[in-house]
């Protein structure tokens, strides 16, 4: 009986974007450039935190274990025998991203083959897309569906604790004792964001007191240095942009999400709080904070007034805005700032791709609106591989930026950002399904995307082409416009030259390892490994800052981590929730807060 209250139910593992990034010699480009993150993604999911946390309500023993950061900053660090150490019912690996084909399937393998008695789950929306694909796997027995599946991983854990059938557990691809795959229907599509917390930092806080790691849970490299934290308005979209796997087309084919399910700006306003407990670091919000209508926006900031922040909050902005919006936001919190992404100075490019699809006169008076009333950092973000664009019109983002800067007087708040639409297509996204739109797929399945990022550089990693650019062409225009970019920021006293000569270094570096890959594909595969090996050192720094340096897209702060009243009581009632789990787990009591929420 004892040891029931100590064994972990679920250990969750986050896995890098390849499995061997630490001995392979992949050039993968500016893929990760403008991410806080590095080229492995190592930032695990918020959805992570709120399953967690969901199923320690109910009395059940769950770790997250971050283990590409843990590779990343180790480079000693043995996952076969970390993996071999731990002991769980079932291991959880997170497909959310597609760029962890390859990571995530090599963590599962060798999670069944180190535990071959315990489950393998796997989830997220690449693996919702892909869950029948996935479930063929021999070391897949289980895939969760959908968006929201903290409800169903506790359903899960229950008919597994009580030898019920399977059959009864919501969004749940599983494979019966003779490997017949079952897929239940995917019906639990929660209406709002308010029966659990995400993320859920209460949590994340609380872990660290009960299994005593916090390197676990460090969500990318640099997070210990630069705390920035978010909180997430909603799942799903009301926008519907061609190449996203988050817009509202995708969400409705992929996960049954007709519509978007929103957090309350009461618990919004809750998440900064907590935030504000630990950390004076910016806090980043996800999603449009109108999106969802303007009298809900209207009460989030009102109630952001009222707490008095004094962290940083930094905005997303969907579509134009003018000085009213601006004014509320500058009166709820001490210091704000935007990221807005309008993918190209085309009207035409705009319209059939749906991102910010207005004149560029609309833009441009929101930009100053926004400088006008305060905004303290304002981050305009460019895309290369959108709808019908070309070589020429990608390189015409230079001249409208150069345009931009002059019209505004060269203000350094505003600032010019660059990066290619890569490495993949998100599937379900339009883009992967019309081919109306321009785009030839090169890769459908996920095994196709699991081999592609094994290639030795990124423009053969790129899932596509256009009917306007091959892959080459793709890679080049990203490189020349970034190229641009750098050079009139320099001229207009928008970067230093320490900035400007680094991401020029690295550039060149990339371009000309581009060429080196092009040349040698006609080599045995194990001669061309040989050479990009021994051009480890060069491939990492053509890796990072080719397009923008880190300090860039920062957020000014000049306060990181702080202890408060509010930590330790978290911390202490971590202890007293500890103890009521295991009186709970010792009377064989569980499952005390399923959710009850309404379903599309």
């Amino acid at each position: 009986m004892l040891s029931d209250v100590f064994r972990t139910d679920l250990v969750l593992l986050h896995a890098p974007s390849v499995y061997d990034f630490r001995t392979e010699a992949v050039l993968r480009g500016p893929v990760s450039d403008v991410v806080p993150s590095t080229d492995e993604f190592e930032m695990y999911p918020i959805g992570l935190t709120s399953i967690a946390a969901h199923l320690a309500r109910n009395h059940y023993n769950v770790r997250i274990v971050n283990l590409a950061y843990r590779m990343l900053r180790d480079s000693r660090f043995d996952v076969p025998a970390a993996l071999g150490r731990m002991r769980s019912r079932v291991f959880g690996v997170d497909l959310h991203w597609l760029p962890h084909a390859h990571g995530a399937l090599a963590i599962a393998e060798m999670v069944k083959r180190l535990h071959p008695d315990s489950l393998v789950l796997m989830g997220g929306l690449s693996a919702t897309y892909y869950h029948e694909e996935l479930i063929r796997h021999p070391f897949v027995d289980l895939v969760l569906r959908g968006d929201s599946t903290e409800e169903p991983a506790r359903q899960l854990l229950a008919a597994l604790r009580d030898g019920a059938p399977l059959a009864g557990v919501e969004n749940l691809t599983w494979k019966r004792a003779d490997g017949a795959v079952v897929v239940n229907p995917l019906t639990f599509v929660p209406s709002d964001l308010d029966y659990v917390d995400v993320p859920d930092y209460r949590y994340v806080m609380r872990s660290v007191f009960k299994y005593g790691n916090v390197a676990n849970l460090i969500p990318y490299l640099a997070w210990l240095r630069y705390p920035t934290t978010l909180i997430l308005n909603a799942r799903g979209c009301e926008m519907d942009c061609a190449v996203c796997g988050g817009s509202r087309s995708a969400y409705l084919a992929v996960c049954h999400r007709a519509a978007p399910a929103f957090r309350s700006p009461e618990r919004l306003v809750r998440d900064v709080r907590t935030i504000a407990s630990f950390s004076r670091a910016p806090i980043f919000v996800v999603h449009d904070p109108r999106m969802g209508g303007s009298p809900r926006a209207e009460r989030f900031f009102e109630l952001l007034r009222r707490q008095r922040v004094r962290n940083e909050l930094v905005f997303e902005l969907f579509y134009p805005a003018g000085a009213d919006f601006f004014a509320m936001v500058d009166a709820s919190v001490p210091a704000w700032s935007l990221q807005i992404t309008i993918e190209t100075p085309d009207e035409s490019l705009r319209l059939a791709n749906g991102k910010f699809a207005v004149p560029n006169a609309d833009v441009e008076r929101t930009l100053d609106a926004a400088l006008s009333a305060g905004c303290r950092k304002l981050d305009l973000f460019f895309m290369v591989g959108v709808p019908h664009q070309s070589y020429d019109s990608a390189m015409r983002t230079v001249a409208y930026c150069e345009h931009l800067a002059q019209r505004f007087h060269d203000d350094p708040r505003l600032q010019f950002y660059v990066s290619p639409l890569g490495p993949f297509l998100d599937p379900g996204c339009r883009a992967f399904e019309d081919p109306r739109l321009g785009y030839r797929s090169i890769f459908r399945s996920l095994e196709d995307h699991r081999q592609a990022l094994l290639q030795p550089a990124w423009d053969r990693i790129l899932s596509y082409e256009t009917e306007a650019m091959t892959r080459s062409e793709i890679a080049a225009a990203t490189y020349d416009a970034a190229e641009g970019l750098n050079d009139l920021k320099l001229r207009h006293g928008l970067i230093d030259r320490r900035t400007h000569d680094t991401v020029a270094g690295h550039l060149a570096i990339a371009r000309r390892l581009l060429r080196e890959a092009a040349a040698a594909e006609d080599l045995p595969p194990a001669e061309r490994e040989a050479l990009f090996r021994s051009l480890r050192q060069e491939v990492a720094e053509a890796n990072k800052g080719s397009i923008v340096d880190d300090d860039e897209l920062k957020w000014g702060s000049a306060h990181r981590f702080r202890l408060t009243a509010t930590l330790v009581r978290e911390l202490a009632g971590g202890l007293v929730d500890e103890l009521g789990h295991a009186a709970h787990r010792l009377l064989g009591r569980y499952d005390t807060a399923p959710c009850a929420v309404a379903r599309r």
